[in-house]
C-alpha cells in the first residue's frame, strides 16, 4: 500500500496552462477512502484537499495541499500519514514548488521539485530513510516537457478544462512528473451520470483513467472519476483497481467553493 495518496491523485489530469476560473483560496474537500478487505468495502482513511494563499518576498501563490491519514482504528494495521502539496500561480495554476512527504507502515520518502519553466528544468531533491534509520539525499536536475506538471497541480488543472465541449469517447494524454520520471496519463470522457452525494444530487462527468507503462492502475475502464458538471467541477466520487485490490473515494464535505 505504498504511495497511498497517489492512487487517488492519479484520477486527475490537465491540458496546457489555462486561466483559473474554478479554484478559490479557502476551498476544502474532505473524502472517506475505503478499500476492499476480505470482500467488504472498509473505510480506512480520510483524504483532504485544501487551498490557501501564501505570500513570499516576490509573489503571492496558491498552496494546493492534499493529505491522507488512516483512521485511528486502522493505525495499528497500517498507519498512513501522507502529504502532497504544490505552490502555484493563483491565476494560471502554474507550479513553482512541489513537495511530497509520505509515511506508510514504516516506509518514508520525501520529494521536492523546484521548477525553472524558462529552461524547462526541475531541480529535484529525494530524501529516504535507510533500514538503520540513516537519512540520505539525492539531488538531480531533470529536463521536462513544456506542459509537464506534478501530480497535485495536475489534479487541480483538470477542473479548469472545458469538459462540456468534449464528446463522449474523447481522450487525451497528459504528462505528470512522478518519482523523477515523466509519466503519460490518459483521461477519457465516458459520459454523464447523476449521483447522490453529500452535497446533493449532482449531474457529473464520468471519466476513465489509465497510466501508460505502469501497473499502478489495473483493468479496462475500472478506474473512474466523477466530477460535478457545473462551474466547480468538484470531484465527488472515484473508483480504483490496483494489483492488490480495489477501493473507493467518496466526498463527505465541501466548503469554500468558488462558484
Amino acid at each position: 500500500m505504498k504511495n497511498f495518496l497517489i492512487i487517488f491523485l492519479a484520477f486527475f489530469s490537465s491540458l496546457a496552462w489555462a486561466q483559473n476560473t474554478t479554484i478559490a483560496n479557502g476551498e476544502k474537500l474532505v473524502y472517506s477512502a475505503s478499500y476492499n478487505m476480505s470482500g467488504l468495502m472498509t473505510d480506512i482513511a480520510q483524504v483532504t484537499m485544501e487551498t490557501s494563499e501564501v505570500k513570499t518576498s516576490k509573489n503571492t501563490l496558491m498552496r494546493l495541499k492534499c493529505s491522507a491519514a488512516t483512521y485511528s482504528k486502522m493505525d495499528n494495521f497500517f498507519k498512513i500519514r501522507d502529504l502532497y502539496e504544490s505552490y502555484v500561480h493563483p491565476k494560471t495554476l502554474t507550479p513553482y514548488l512541489y513537495k511530497r512527504d509520505i509515511s506508510e507502515g514504516g516506509y518514508y520518502k520525501f520529494m521536492q521539485y523546484t521548477y525553472d519553466h524558462k529552461s524547462n528544468l526541475v531541480k529535484s531533491l529525494k530524501r529516504k530513510k535507510k533500514n538503520n534509520g540513516e537519512i540520505w539525499d539525492e539531488n538531480k536536475s531533470i529536463k521536462i516537457s513544456t506542459n509537464t506538471k506534478d501530480i497535485v497541480s495536475t489534479l487541480y488543472h483538470i477542473r479548469n478544462l472545458d469538459i462540456d465541449k468534449a464528446n463522449v469517447g474523447d481522450q487525451q494524454n497528459f504528462i505528470v512528473l512522478f518519482d523523477n520520471k515523466e509519466t503519460i496519463v490518459t483521461v477519457q470522457l465516458i459520459g454523464k451520470e447523476t449521483l447522490s452525494t453529500k452535497i446533493g444530487n449532482k449531474l457529473c462527468y464520468k471519466l476513465a483513467l489509465s497510466i501508460k507503462g505502469s501497473d499502478v492502475l489495473k483493468g479496462n475502464n475500472a478506474n473512474l472519476l466523477w466530477l460535478t458538471a457545473d462551474a466547480n467541477k468538484t470531484p465527488v466520487y472515484a473508483k480504483f483497481k490496483i494489483p492488490v485490490g480495489n477501493g473507493e473515494l467518496k466526498l463527505i464535505s465541501a466548503s469554500g467553493l468558488k462558484n
